[in-house]
């Protein structure tokens, strides 16, 4: 695959390629807020009406098909605009490029999900559905929304209120997930409106478009997708949240080319900062500063909790406001009083007795799971330069479980790691029994190491994982940890 541009530059030029909403030039209304005029409901269940000047979803599973005279109906390239209100639980969805069906699932076309407190899957408002998916709720229920679609050639954008949350770019030839039916790809057709089922309650009061040129040429450069797009695809349309969770915008990786990359590749990122003793960030003052950062763009906002003094450095109230926190057993005191960073070679030292060594590591991560406020466990397994190479021998059965036994317990989830492929796929299915979660994570060093959570797609397809075994921060009806585990910071 070509690989992406990580430069501002590019992500700066994918930000502009969407017109800000709101430009009325060109526009034209496709709801007139009275009736139903121009748009005709699939046959039977009489889950849409015009109340208020609002166009309602209430009812059985029902799709609302655009047949008015604009552009006949058939649209290449595109803006759509919606303003949308979702009540609590609702799934609905707008599809663009279908066509009219009397029944059942649209089976032609793309649909820009509109989902932010239903709870059966993880794909929230603003996804491409199953094409780039996102994971995090930006918008609340009982408000009014506004979705920005964009078709231009193979490319589509999609905005939520004025943040940018897919760039997709279809490859050539087109890859359809399989789990979807045929014709899921850029064509031309109508637009739909879901209402998904009874409980799924949904309100439009604004629907228009601006219809563009057949002939727009497509920006960016077509690309083939290769074997790991495939599989991206895949796993995402079965459910397996496409989430890197431990990228670091550190090592020439801008905060603005993460995110132009997470766009690319179809995996939405969790940025973290390195928050601790000898740490980039040390105080609250700083910790808060970088969650303002990244407020406004489409990434969950993580805290890589280094060492075991974190706990007395930063307040309750600052780390609630990660979206959630991580850690490792890669920083800890030995029962000599010995502090070291088991990926420093020299602070470790020689290791004279590796299963006294290995007992203390298996403590400290016992500890560290049991007491500390995280959410995930990251760099599992992790054994420092001296210890490698007997990584089977010492990761003993025993050891493992005291550790798969802490994390399961404790509501922590392990993180299939992508930069030191840990940990063996054989521990993975030793914790899918106790119950554990997972993540994916990269732990990347910068630009260059960022991959696309490679080992842990293969460990999904060796270890037969589901979208159930993982963890999604920001859950409908979860806590973060530092909710339920609290009290070890400061007040």
């Amino acid at each position: 695959m070509k690989s992406v541009d990580l430069t501002r530059r590019a992500f700066v030029a994918a930000m502009a390629a969407a017109p800000l909403v709101g430009q009325d030039e060109g526009w034209v209304e496709l709801f007139n807020g009275r009736d139903m005029t121009g748009w005709k409901p699939q046959t039977g269940p009489g889950s849409w009406r015009v109340e208020d000047g609002l166009l309602k979803a209430d009812g059985p599973r029902c799709h609302l098909f655009y047949d008015g005279p604009v552009r006949g109906a058939d649209f290449k390239n595109f803006e759509l605009e919606a303003e949308v209100m979702t009540r609590p639980s609702c799934n609905s969805g707008v599809y663009f490029h279908t066509r009219w069906q009397e029944t059942g699932w649209p089976n032609k076309g793309c649909e820009v999900q509109v989902n932010n407190t239903q709870a059966r899957e993880h794909k929230k408002t603003a996804s491409l559905y199953n094409l780039r998916n996102t994971y995090k709720q930006y918008v609340p229920d009982d408000e009014w929304f506004k979705l920005h679609i964009v078709v231009r050639g193979k490319r589509v954008q999609v905005r939520l209120n004025d943040m940018l949350v897919v760039n997709y770019l279809e490859p050539t030839p087109p890859v359809i997930p399989p789990s979807m039916e045929t014709e899921r790809f850029l064509d031309h057709g109508t637009f739909a409106l879901q209402c998904h089922d009874p409980g799924s309650k949904a309100m439009y009061r604004r629907v228009r478009v601006k219809p563009l040129p057949d002939d727009l040429p497509t920006e960016g450069e077509p690309y083939a997708a290769d074997d790991t797009y495939k599989l991206i695809l895949k796993e995402g349309a079965h459910g397996v949240p496409l989430l890197d969770q431990h990228v670091h915008p550190k090592g020439g990786l801008t905060v603005d080319a993460a995110v132009a990359k997470s766009m690319h590749d179809g995996i939405q990122y969790g940025l973290a900062a390195n928050c601790g003793q000898g740490q980039p960030i040390t105080t609250d003052e700083a910790a808060r500063k970088y969650v303002q950062s990244l407020q406004g763009l489409p990434v969950f906002i993580a805290m890589q909790a280094e060492g075991r003094e974190w706990v007395k450095m930063f307040s309750r109230e600052t780390a609630e406001q990660f979206d959630y926190v991580f850690t490792d057993s890669m920083t800890w005191t030995d029962n000599h009083g010995k502090r070291m960073r088991t990926w420093i070679p020299a602070e470790v030292g020689t290791i004279e007795n590796p299963q006294e060594f290995m007992d203390t590591l298996v403590d400290r991560a016992v500890g560290i799971l049991e007491h500390e406020p995280v959410d995930i466990y990251v760099n599992p397994t992790y054994l420092p330069d001296q210890l490698e190479k007997n990584y089977e021998e010492l990761w003993t059965q025993p050891r493992w479980e005291r550790v798969v036994e802490a994390a399961a317990k404790n509501g922590v989830a392990i993180e299939i790691n992508n930069r030191y492929k840990l940990p063996s796929a054989s521990i993975i299915k030793l914790a899918k029994q106790a119950g554990c979660k997972f993540t994916f994570g990269s732990n990347n060093a910068g630009a260059a190491d960022l991959g696309r959570c490679e080992y842990g797609l293969q460990m999904v397809e060796e270890c037969q994982l589901t979208g159930k075994d993982f963890f999604v921060p920001l859950s409908v009806g979860a806590t973060k940890a530092v909710q339920r585990k609290g009290g070890m910071l400061r007040s």
